[in-house]
């Protein structure tokens, strides 16, 4: 299986939308044609069988404050392989190749939000800190929330700790 590695910029109209159908069907979620959900990522990697995307994950790089420090992260979001290609170990190697991928930037944290068994197994930790983030919905910016989100979990990359009990500042959208 190859992983394709596509900035941001350099999709295309057919990569757009078939992105957009792969979500909205491993979602039942609207992304309205979207090939994202609320906001654009910097990073996608892609598995195609036949010119057809089936799987697809999107990385975000960000910096983030850990109580007072700034810290260096990148954020996974909609990883989604095509109901018709589940269970042949799809995600999980889109979710290795994010992990290199991100381990070669200063990110000294990966971050998600989701429950899937995957994420754990991979060596992801739930976290419950804090959060303050702005909400979107519709593509639109909304209030500042300061409170928990479910799913949040996190990957050590360096030899820098998670703070369990600092406010984690997001200085932006949830991943």
């Amino acid at each position: 299986m190859d992983i394709e590695r596509i900035e941001e910029m350099r999709l295309t109209a057919k990569d757009e939308t078939q992105i957009g159908s792969l979500l909205d069907s491993a979602f039942g979620t609207d992304f309205a044609g979207r090939s994202y959900y609320q906001q654009r990522h910097h990073v996608r990697l892609l598995v195609r069988e036949a010119d057809k995307i089936i799987g697809h994950v999107a990385i975000d790089l960000r910096a983030i404050r850990m109580g007072d420090a700034i810290v260096q992260v990148a954020g996974l979001a909609e990883v989604a392989t095509a109901t018709s290609h589940r269970g042949q170990g799809l995600a999980s190697s889109l979710l290795d190749a994010a992990i290199l991928e991100v381990r070669q930037t200063a990110s000294t944290f990966l971050l998600l939000f989701g429950d899937h068994p995957i994420y754990a197994r991979k060596g992801f930790m739930p976290k419950q800190n804090i959060l303050r983030y702005t909400s979107f919905v519709g593509v639109k910016s909304g209030v500042t929330i300061e409170a928990q989100k479910d799913g949040l979990m996190v990957l050590l990359l360096s030899d820098l700790s998670w703070d369990d009990d600092a406010m984690i500042d997001l200085v932006g959208h949830a991943f």
